[in-house]
């Protein structure tokens, strides 16, 4: 797909470049770097010996091409597209971005990334039901039913990132959904779970988090 790229081990990852196309990938991480778009990848980059492996259709995900799997022969194809990924600049909402790396760092910046993504995720669910407001911002601050995020009280949602509270809030805007679609969270030790148990349907537990649809 890109036979002039060339690839070069350097700041503890490889880093693929090509016309169009920089391409970031770290052994263990649980997300590859394209053009600045942060690629979840579940089960993490693999390293078998010398190689590093990475998903078929998340590397494709980032060179712009398409992959079909045919069961019956047991054969991946892939075809090649327009061009790689649009680059992160173009592609994130800059307020959007602003906004939820702020709730996910006030609500979990001390969880495993996965932990920040399940609480990113919930406003994302949010942002996309017709029963919350439609835009990142208006779903933290929404106080129709009362306040429904603790910091925005606190006011801890004005306090500054981590760089993985960031990546985070990338790959959520990404449109990965780790927690099933649910549209609420909670943590049994400090808050009032009973009424998620007695109302709304359990999906998952990730660190301090239960989530509930």
């Amino acid at each position: 797909l890109y036979p002039d790229a060339t690839a070069v081990w350097a700041n503890n990852q490889a880093e693929v470049t090509a016309p169009g196309l920089k391409l970031c990938i770290k052994p263990e991480a649980k997300y590859i770097v394209a053009n600045g778009r942060y690629l979840y990848v579940p089960n993490g980059v693999k390293v078998d010996g010398t190689h590093i492996l990475v998903p078929v259709r998340t590397l494709c995900q980032a060179l712009g091409a398409t992959v079909t799997w045919d069961a019956t022969t047991s054969v991946i194809s892939i075809t090649a597209g327009t061009g790689p990924i649009a680059s992160g600049d173009s592609f994130y909402n800059a307020d959007d971005l602003y906004w939820l790396s702020r709730i996910i760092y006030a609500e979990s910046g001390n969880q495993t990334l996965t932990g920040m993504l399940g609480v990113g995720d919930v406003v994302m669910n949010r942002v996309a039901s017709a029963a919350f407001p439609n835009t990142v911002k208006e779903v933290i601050f929404d106080s129709r039913y009362g306040v429904q995020f603790s910091p925005v009280e606190t006011g801890s949602i004005y306090s500054e990132p981590s760089e993985e509270c960031v990546i985070a809030a990338k790959i959520c805007l990404e449109g990965y959904d780790i927690v099933g679609g649910a549209l609420y969270f909670v943590n049994p030790d400090i808050g009032v779970s009973s009424w998620f148990r007695q109302t709304r349907t359990f999906v998952t537990s990730i660190g301090d988090h239960d989530f509930y649809a």
